[in-house]
């Protein structure tokens, strides 16, 4: 039990490295839009606007 609780501790430390940083995914998971030209633009990714939040198409 107490083996389970720490990996999760560890995985959700682990991914908010990734969701809360300004690294390129955290902002593609949290880019707010109106057009496509307001979302980042990467070299290997096709990412949109739709429905007012920028995704990877």
């Amino acid at each position: 039990m107490v083996e389970t609780l720490k990996f999760v501790y560890v995985i959700l430390l682990f991914l908010s490295i990734f969701l809360f940083n300004k690294s390129p995914f955290s902002q593609i998971m949290f880019s707010d839009c109106k057009t496509d030209k307001d979302c980042p633009q990467f070299r290997r990714a096709n990412i949109r606007c739709r429905k007012g939040q920028c995704v990877k198409l």
